[in-house]
């Protein structure tokens, strides 16, 4: 990866704004074609301030496994990858359930759980020695300067004001992105009124790689396996983690979305406190809980962009869309957004990146994957957060001819396996170029 020097000209092929998952992710996949790069970024990728890296974790479906297959990732990944092996769905109180096993569909794993320290940690590894990537960091972008063949980028970067030149600006500066807001694209807000909190919970029962979806009355939660904590043993096969060994316990991940003061009081508690109240909500199917790590908090809304092109403006990950993360799918979402934006990408590298023709394409083939995980995710927290009695007889039976329904399983699993839409290359585990 380039550092740029003050008396270096500043015109790029496609500038990333912003190097989280999302765009660090597309900057891997676009750094061995011929095209320039800069990306734009406002911390360090080592910054403790750096919000895309945090101590939250990442549930990855099939689909993004092969994508980072594809690009190269995944041997790096693999150590601190948690098999996901079944999916535990149920509403706390009523007689609802139901369970998805990656072996009953053939399946080696439905997904694996990855820090986020991990992934972002890997991602700007894997851009150390691309020499047609520079990077600017830590940079604050302050303006867009739109012209007929390119977009001027004003940014604050080490102590000055400079201006980068793109044919092409990806937007992947978050939720609150900047680029969307001077591209004239509005963004729709629907705030759920919760706040996810999130922490590493040891409990007394092995990890046997479930993955537990629960609806409660104090909130939904998502309990993921973490490899932290177990140890490996046993053989998968090739490229898939080895189930954990079973122990005294293992670590799992905790994502509990509860309403804003319920949130403040939990984070308030004293670990043992906090631990009781899980466990009364949760009940004893991971166990009894041990051991509580550091918990942190994250507001709740569903941002979704009125569009996520405009002229030579691409918006990508959550600058498109920030999802509620009880079902998983944003960031799998955005992994798709970048193998698709890669692929047209290289399809013709001597074409203008931000031609209008190219950006209408891209959002017409993306335009069917993203409805329909916005609108899987958005209708799965608002069914499940509701108490009204006809609502929640209606899932409960929902949730019984789920588990009864093998088509039922299967349609659900296409969702949890990353394959709503067409498949790019990267989700098939095939390069950019060539093959079919």
């Amino acid at each position: 990866m380039a550092t740029p020097r003050p008396d270096e000209t500043s015109a790029f092929d496609i500038a990333i704004v912003g190097g989280g998952l999302a765009g660090a992710s597309l900057a891997v996949a676009l750094k061995d074609l011929p095209l320039s790069i800069a990306l734009v970024e406002a911390f360090a990728p080592d910054s403790a301030a750096q919000p895309s890296f945090d101590e939250r974790t990442t549930a990855l479906g099939n689909a993004s496994r092969r994508i980072f297959e594809a690009l190269g990732v995944w041997p790096a990944l693999l150590p601190e990858a948690a098999p996901i092996t079944a999916i535990h769905v149920s509403d706390a109180g009523r007689f609802g359930f139901a369970r998805l096993e990656a072996a009953a569909l053939g399946q080696q794993a439905l997904g694996y759980v990855v820090p986020n320290r991990v992934l972002g940690r890997e991602l700007w590894r894997a851009l150390a020695g691309a020499p047609r990537v520079s990077a600017f960091m830590p940079a604050r972008v302050t303006a867009l300067e739109q012209a007929a063949d390119h977009i001027g980028i004003r940014m604050e970067h080490e102590g000055r004001t400079r201006t980068l030149g793109a044919r092409l600006v990806v937007a992947a500066d978050g939720a609150h992105s900047l680029v969307r807001q001077a591209a004239g694209l509005t963004a729709q807000v629907d705030d759920y009124e919760q706040v996810a909190v999130v922490a590493a919970l040891r409990t007394d029962q092995p990890n046997d790689g479930t993955a537990y979806e629960r609806f409660t009355a104090a909130g939904p939660m998502a309990l993921l396996p973490l490899l932290h904590g177990a140890a490996g043993a046993g053989d998968a096969g090739p490229g898939v983690p080895a189930a954990p060994r079973p122990a005294a316990g293992a670590w799992r991940t905790l994502v509990w979305a509860a309403r804003p003061h319920d949130a403040e009081r939990l984070l308030s508690l004293a670990p043992d406190q906090f631990m009781s109240e899980w466990q009364q909500a949760f009940g004893h199917r991971a166990g009894r809980a041990l051991q509580l790590g550091r918990r942190g908090r994250y507001p709740l809304a569903l941002t979704r962009s009125r569009g996520t092109v405009a002229p030579r403006i691409v918006l990508l990950g959550n600058a498109a869309q920030s999802l509620h993360p009880v079902a998983g799918q944003g960031f799998n979402l955005a992994l798709r957004d970048v193998a698709v934006l890669a692929e047209l990408l290289a399809g013709d590298v001597t074409a203008d990146p931000g031609a209008p023709e190219r950006l209408a394409a891209y959002a017409e083939e993306r335009e069917q994957d993203r409805r329909g995980v916005i609108g899987f995710t958005d209708t799965l927290v608002r069914v499940f957060s509701s108490n009204r009695p006809l609502l929640a007889a209606a899932r409960d039976a929902g949730l019984l001819a789920f588990d009864l329904l093998p088509p039922a399983k299967r349609a659900l699993a296409r969702v949890s396996l990353g394959f709503g839409a067409r498949a790019p290359r990267l989700a098939r585990g095939l390069g950019l170029g060539g093959g079919a």
